[in-house]
């Protein structure tokens, strides 16, 4: 069975969401980080840079979330995509993880980052339901768990980006969102 490493406030639970949408059993092993789990021996053997979220599945030991998405994806997603679609797919999971999280998380980015990236977004956004179009896909996981911590966690002001705050609503209301990251606030 396919076991997800985290630990409490992680990542994981970006993880932890895309498996829930998929519907996939797994094992959520929840690692006590104030007592240093993920430093012993144990889970360095998984993960050697003792970070969370870590995957095995099988034989295959994976960390990085937006890796760990991709893989999921490309695994067991319900959808195939065209390599294009996959292209986009990991540019958006990408950005999630680099361009975007540090704009908005880190304090010292966040004033000049935050207007160049949220004003792209919103309009992409005004004018599609997902970052591909109509349907949801992974990369929404990816990008829209970053951005539904900013009302969650920041509380930050978004009212000048109302297709982000639309967008993120929507992703919100999602069953499997509800499950992992919504029963978080």
């Amino acid at each position: 069975m396919l076991k997800l490493y985290g630990g409490a406030r992680s990542r994981a639970s970006i993880v932890q969401w895309y498996l829930e949408e998929l519907g996939l059993p797994y094992e959520y092993v929840m690692l006590d980080m104030q007592a240093g789990e993920h430093r012993q021996p144990e889970y360095l053997a998984i993960n050697p840079m003792g970070k969370v979220p870590a995957i095995t599945d099988g034989d295959l030991q994976l960390w990085e979330s937006g890796a760990i998405l991709l893989y999921l994806d490309e695994k067991y997603g319900k959808v195939q995509h065209s390599p294009e679609e996959r292209a986009k797919i990991a540019q958006w999971t990408l950005f999630g993880n680099s361009t975007l999280a540090t704009g908005i998380f880190v304090e010292t980015n966040r004033e000049r980052e935050m207007p160049r990236l949220m004003a792209p977004l919103n309009d992409i956004l005004q004018r599609q339901l997902f970052l591909l179009g109509g349907g949801f896909t992974v990369a929404d996981v990816a990008v829209g768990s970053v951005l539904a911590y900013i009302p969650m966690m920041l509380k930050l002001d978004l009212s000048s980006y109302p297709g982000v705050f639309t967008y993120i609503k929507r992703l919100s209301e999602r069953p499997a969102f509800q499950a992992t990251i919504g029963s978080r606030k």
